[in-house]
């Protein structure tokens, strides 16, 4: 489980880096991935957005150079996996309606496409994902969706926020304070955007210590159908 923020530049580095780690795992078609909503500004309200460099200046107390100098090496970081990274003019804003939409993209089978999408929109282009619903409605019918239908799922705000208030609420019962944050099998919490080197040995690991299913029986063995066929009930 991996929780998605696409407003969080390392969940992007980090969604490629596990993602390598799958690919290479003998395993990996055992495996299902589940995306989490998680939010990094909660409170924020809708069409409150602003540029990323005065956001960490003046959260993180940096001087404008460090700014620049920690973007740089997330494009550095972010190229290393073959992705493009806008080091400079990208904004930021709430994103809760967008993680309601990814839920609406999960019950299409779309949520994957979907959160690439904003992913390289936000990380990767110049168009703003944060100043109105038009570019995240383009992304959506890119990712395959409706339109008429994603433009009602943004048109009320009640639906799936149950969903993305329930995702946080896990999130926050498995110990993820940030992100990103990978769970495996309910037992193992990966930390950060980690190389692809820690995702593969966490997934030997996990899958090495699955626990074995353990049949109950009934006394007399119950009927059952099986490949030579199945039991003749007996008089």
């Amino acid at each position: 489980m991996a929780p998605s923020v696409h407003a969080c530049p390392w969940c992007y580095v980090g969604k490629a880096r596990f993602e390598k780690a799958l690919a290479a795992f003998p395993h990996r078609d055992g495996v299902e991935v589940v995306h989490r909503s998680f939010e990094l500004d909660p409170g924020r309200a809708k069409g409150d957005t602003g540029l990323v460099l005065p956001m960490l200046m003046q959260k993180y107390g940096m001087s404008e150079e460090q700014a620049r100098q920690g973007e740089q090496r997330l494009g550095e970081n972010a190229a290393a996996e073959g992705l493009d990274y806008r080091t400079e003019g990208r904004d930021h804003g709430n994103t809760f309606d967008m993680h309601r939409l990814l839920h609406f993209a999960k019950e299409h089978g779309r949520q994957d496409e979907l959160i690439g999408l904003l992913y390289r929109a936000n990380f990767a282009e110049e168009r703003s994902v944060f100043a109105d619903d038009t570019r995240v409605v383009e992304l959506a019918v890119e990712a395959g969706l409706a339109e008429a239908e994603v433009r009602a799922v943004l048109a009320d705000p009640e639906r799936y926020a149950d969903e993305v208030r329930a995702d946080e609420r896990e999130a926050a019962e498995l110990g993820a304070n940030g992100v990103p944050f990978f769970v495996l099998d309910r037992k193992y919490g990966i930390s950060g955007a980690q190389p692809a080197e820690v995702f593969t040995q966490a997934l030997e690991q996990a899958w090495g210590e699955r626990a074995p299913l353990t049949t109950l029986a009934s006394a007399d063995g119950g009927d059952a159908c099986g490949p030579d066929g199945c039991a003749v009930p007996q008089a």
